[in-house]
């Protein structure tokens, strides 16, 4: 045979940038274990179909293993000349066993090898991931139980708005990491389905059992439509939608640290160990690991595009072009798990600076929403309370005063509804008081949140 798989039709030897153009093995040699595994499971299933005799099935098997300890001892050598894993294994297979190696490419394709490879890998990624998630989510939650009494300025438009729990504000991040773990379990619904058995695109020739070969590879059933089954990659664009998802929210945790941490807000610190300095400025203390995660968010974002892009045009069945969606892929999965696990330790990382959360408190008239509600207490229509309490802040505003320092007579020039009681009101004990409501920034509400989130790890571990 000559040095391709395909040379039988061609009269002239590649040509070298050509290899070097079209090679694919510089990056898919990642799915080795996966075309092994695959491999042995499809050596079985032409066994069974009784393709293969039993010695030809064991010398298979043995030389893969034989393979897969190599690769994994790192003596392996992938060669260009061999255009993909899949030819590079089976090179080696050859080398092995002679010309046995050759008959487990019968009814087998390319574009079904490289799609069970790619599904196989992203089964043990999303099993990766939904550990890494975990552990940032119980970073989450125990640096909320640990912070339970401690109350912040909560914002719109970066602007002071209400108080709320720090404890609740941070645990945002946990609430949109559970429904993470839900999108990759949902996902794997579609991901699990074996394309093995569609050969090049029409299904194969021979009477391969493919409910059997998909169990024996861990998947649920085998896909049921062969062109489908070569041509698509919506599998790997919903989990790079996923992984773009999970890095926007980072980013805006990212964010969040990196303004807390400046001077101007100053309500955390971190350690040293996850902050670097300036090669100028001696004092400088930077976040660079939460900026760098921030960063590499929009890495992830292009990931998807690309893929997407790619995707766009290309007429059924398998084209060339799909050899370009595993860069994006690859990249993408990577990004997310070292971000994923440098948000861990950011979480886990951060100090409160309890006194300046305190101070910061008493700006920006934090309570006004409790005196409109206060109003509406009272019969007064809230659009109508709205606008006497934005005038009560406009004049406190300008007289430099806290809305809790304005006397009885002067709440009264602007409602004579207004009683003593209204001080009650302008306590930030009472306004989260008065949120104990499910989902809620009331302490019992925050607290039971945090219990029954703790169930759902556990539940989930299990």
């Amino acid at each position: 045979m000559g040095n391709k798989a395909w040379s039988g039709r061609f009269t002239e030897s590649t040509d070298t940038f050509f290899e070097e153009f079209t090679e694919s093995v510089s990056f898919d040699s990642i799915l080795a274990p996966y075309e092994i595994k695959a491999s042995i499971a499809y050596a079985k299933a032409l066994k069974k179909a009784q393709i293969l005799s039993e010695d030809e099935l064991e010398a298979l098997i043995k030389a893969l293993e034989e393979i897969e300890d190599q690769i994994n001892e790192g003596s392996f050598h992938f060669k260009r000349e061999y255009e993909d894993v899949h030819m590079n294994i089976e090179k080696a297979l050859f080398e092995k066993t002679g010309e046995v190696a050759y008959k487990l490419h019968t009814g087998r394709s390319r574009n079904e090898q490289v799609v069970t490879d790619l599904r196989l890998y992203l089964m043990d990624e999303g099993d990766k991931l939904k550990d890494l998630l975990l552990c940032f989510i119980t970073a989450i939650i125990e640096k909320a139980e640990n912070n339970l009494d401690v109350i912040m300025p909560g914002f719109t438009h970066l602007q002071h708005a209400q108080p709320v729990l720090f404890a609740h504000w941070l645990s945002t991040y946990a609430e949109a990491a559970r429904f993470h773990l839900e999108r990759i379990q949902d996902w794997e619904k579609r991901l699990r389905l074996c394309p093995l058995g569609s050969s090049a695109f029409a299904g194969t020739g021979f009477p391969l059992d493919r409910e059997s070969l998909a169990k024996e590879l861990g998947f649920s059933a085998p896909l049921s439509h062969s062109v489908y089954a070569v041509s698509s990659r919506d599998f790997s664009i919903e989990f790079l939608f996923i992984l773009t998802l999970i890095m926007l929210d980072l980013s805006r945790l990212s964010e969040e640290i990196i303004l807390w941490i400046s001077p101007e807000f100053a309500f955390i610190d971190l350690p040293d160990r996850l902050c670097s300095g300036s090669s100028i400025m001696p004092q400088k203390k930077n976040p660079d690991s939460a900026e760098l995660i921030r960063g590499k968010t929009s890495v992830v974002l292009g990931n998807l595009f690309q893929l997407l892009v790619l995707l766009k045009n290309l007429p059924l069945s398998y084209n060339r072009d799909l050899q370009e969606d595993k860069p994006p892929l690859f990249q993408a999965v990577n990004t997310v798990k070292a971000s994923i696990k440098m948000a861990t330790l950011l979480v886990e990382g951060i100090t409160l600076n309890r006194d300046r959360l305190e101070a910061v408190l008493k700006e920006g008239h934090l309570l006004a929403t409790e005196v409109a509600d206060y109003l509406v207490t009272k019969g007064i229509p809230f659009r109508e309370a709205h606008h006497i309490t934005g005038r009560i802040v406009r004049y406190a505003e300008e007289r430099k005063k806290k809305l809790e320092d304005l006397t009885l007579e002067e709440f009264k020039s602007f409602s004579s509804l207004i009683g003593e009681d209204v001080y009650t009101w302008l306590t930030l004990d009472h306004a989260l008081q008065r949120r104990e409501i499910i989902g809620g920034t009331g302490k019992m509400s925050v607290k039971t949140y945090l219990r029954n989130f703790r169930e759902f790890l556990e539940k989930w571990k299990s």
